[in-house]
């Protein structure tokens, strides 16, 4: 009888993790295909299809370009309006990465605080961002 009773709470307990692997998987599973995940490289230099001309996508269509990023800090006494010099190696929704070949700095410059951006040479945009009427 004692048999019985460990071989049924045995089964019950394989039961129920079946049920939470099977709804871990399928929460996986549609979180997945849900936020459109894609095999892109972090180096592409074509936006996908979905993509606006957004300042971000644009600066990432210019990687490796030097450029002069004009910021103004209005709560700042010390730093009211500064010029940043560099290559744009990074940017994202928030941010851009720049490195300046000269001192060696690296700068993490949030994008809110940018008033423009100098470029020394023409710059790069795609078609997909302005579509013909």
């Amino acid at each position: 009888f004692f048999h019985i009773i460990i071989l049924t709470l045995f089964l019950v307990l394989l039961y129920h993790i079946s049920r939470l692997m099977e709804i871990y998987f399928k929460r996986k599973d549609d979180y997945m295909n849900n936020n459109n995940f894609q095999n892109i490289s972090p180096y592409q230099t074509t936006p996908p299809l979905n993509e606006q001309s957004y300042v971000e996508n644009i600066l990432r269509l210019n990687r490796g370009k030097k450029v002069e990023v004009y910021m103004s800090f209005a709560d700042s006494l010390e730093w009211k309006d500064r010029v940043f010099k560099g290559v744009i190696e990074q940017s994202g929704k928030d941010h851009i990465i720049l490195s300046d070949p000269t001192t060696g700095n690296w700068y993490l410059l949030l994008l809110i605080y940018v008033d423009y951006i100098k470029f020394d040479e023409q710059i790069n945009t795609s078609e997909i961002f302005y579509p013909t009427i």
